[in-house]
């Protein structure tokens, strides 16, 4: 086993290796795309979705975000809560003034931002046309302030084998900023069906959120 400063945990050679492949964000997104969504609920570590090759959208999340820490950027995350849903997780990062992101989906249109956003906002919104449900409703609701994983480096959340929902239990209690209001809401038309089959085009069905 290797140590790595960066991340704060013990990573093979082989997996060092990986993470070196990486020279910008959307190398990463890359490798994200290109592994198993993983339908079966749990938060596993960076390490082990290495191992196993497999992800959710918040275990693809913390994969990002200490993957941006090996490219020396800090390790953050953001939080997208939804109605009738699943929620979604983003690993964000800055280019100069502005924001991108990787994240991990199992729709094709909730993953990867380039760094053309000025503000969290405007990055959270960019996601608002293509969250929708099967029904096509539209269902992303508010998004958090950004959360730097650094401070979960004594749990060592990188390379445990530990499940870390507790750190989807400390997303619960942070800061979430409301996308709409009343009005808005009322207002809100459902997606339409030919963009909603292109989004879920190739979803794994057992990890596909049944509506109410």
């Amino acid at each position: 086993m290797m140590k790595n400063g960066k991340t704060g945990g013990d990573f093979t050679k082989a997996e060092l290796n990986l993470l070196r492949r990486f020279r910008k964000p959307h190398d990463i997104q890359r490798f994200l795309n290109g592994i198993s969504y993983d339908e079966v609920p749990g938060t596993s570590s960076p390490k082990i979705v290495m191992e196993e090759g497999k992800a959710n959208c918040f275990e693809g999340a913390l994969f990002a975000a200490a993957a941006l820490r090996m490219l020396g950027r800090r390790p953050l995350i953001v939080d997208m809560i939804a109605r009738n849903d699943d929620d979604h997780v983003i690993a964000i990062f800055k280019e100069g003034r502005c924001y991108g992101a990787v994240a991990k989906s199992n729709t094709t249109m909730l993953r990867y931002r380039d760094p053309v956003f000025r503000s969290i906002r405007e990055l959270a919104m960019s996601y608002f046309p293509f969250y929708f449900n099967v029904k096509g409703e539209m269902t992303l609701r508010s998004f958090s302030n950004p959360v730097d994983l650094s401070r979960f480096d004594r749990q060592n959340w990188v390379t445990t084998e530990e499940n870390l929902d507790y750190i989807g239990d400390y997303l619960n209690d942070v800061r979430h900023h409301e996308v709409l209001d009343n009005g808005m809401r009322k207002r809100l038309a459902n997606a339409d069906d030919d963009i909603v089959k292109m989004c879920f085009s190739g979803a794994v069905a057992g990890g596909v959120y049944k509506p109410k």
